[in-house]
């Protein structure tokens, strides 16, 4: 899923090209990205775009008299920019936008359909759909730790809490958490004042460090945009040498995620359960990285 990273050099190269730009047309392909019946779509055609802001993970477009278009990408949703009069490409299309400089084009790999787009009325409505999260970007260290001790959680579980932290998700959580050493199954009410000052510091190298990468790699638009990069340190990596230490990168899975992270880098060696693997393996799942073959 884009974080916040991606979704920012998205609205910087959106800003450039759509400011001042009239949408002349909207085409939604598909019956289940469209999650708004009011305003209808069609109110958002002739309409000019005022500008183009972050909303967590989500892209506004916000145009004049006040509505706004709130593009979700969730997972395989991407956007792509094609000079006027481009064709789209076939099935993964689920939605275009008709502007007088181009077509902004919304796509989905797979089957699933899971990205969304919101026609709001204005403002209030938009400021309904904000979760809350802070932006760590523009917070400082007292309100960090306000946020992370909010909520007896995990450190993985508060980071990509969507009320808590804006814009973070699955990727970068690992990458902020082996960059903080801190374990991913850690109670963020344990952590002492250190620990929440060394995560504070690496959740904004991080994120601020990966921005600057894909603004530099994106060129005139972000063609590429991926949850995985082999210059990451452990998102995406399991069983590859941690850059740090050289130990081999573990993993956690549940459901359709996964947490990657160094044994010893984050948790002393040890090796946190993983909850279909270690209920198999039972007494044979090794409890320290020196443990393993």
């Amino acid at each position: 899923m884009p974080e916040l990273p991606d979704v920012t050099v998205y609205v910087e190269r959106l800003e450039a090209k759509l400011r001042g730009s009239t949408l002349e047309r909207v085409r939604v392909l598909n019956p289940f990205l469209l999650r708004t019946a009011v305003p209808p779509i069609g109110q958002a055609e002739g309409r000019r775009v005022t500008g183009v802001e972050r909303l967590g993970k989500r892209i506004v477009l916000a145009l004049d008299g006040g509505q706004c278009l709130v593009i979700h990408l969730m997972i395989a949703g991407r956007l792509r920019w094609l000079a006027a009069g481009a064709k789209p490409p076939g099935r993964i299309t689920l939605a275009t936008f008709e502007f007088d400089a181009g077509t902004l084009v919304l796509t989905e790999a797979g089957s699933k359909r899971r990205a969304s787009l919101h026609l709001l009325a204005d403002r209030g409505a938009l400021q309904a759909m904000d979760p809350g999260g802070i932006d760590v970007m523009k917070a400082d260290l007292p309100g960090f730790a306000a946020q992370l001790r909010a909520e007896n959680h995990t450190l993985k579980r508060s980071l990509t809490n969507p009320r808590l932290f804006s814009g973070i998700g699955n990727a970068y959580s690992d990458e902020i958490l082996h960059r903080a050493r801190l374990s991913p199954v850690m109670l963020t009410r344990a952590l002492d004042d250190a620990q929440t000052a060394a995560l504070f510091d690496a959740t904004r190298a991080v994120l601020s460090e990966w921005t600057d990468r894909l603004r530099g790699e994106a060129g005139d638009w972000p063609d590429k945009v991926t949850a995985f990069h082999p210059q990451m340190a452990v998102h995406g990596r399991h069983g590859l040498p941690c850059p740090v230490c050289g130990a081999p990168v573990q993993r956690i899975v549940y459901a359709d995620n996964e947490t990657n992270y160094c044994a010893r880098c984050q948790t002393d060696g040890k090796l946190l359960a993983d909850r279909a693997l270690s209920r198999l393996l039972k007494a044979s799942w090794p409890r320290h990285i020196d443990d393993l073959d």
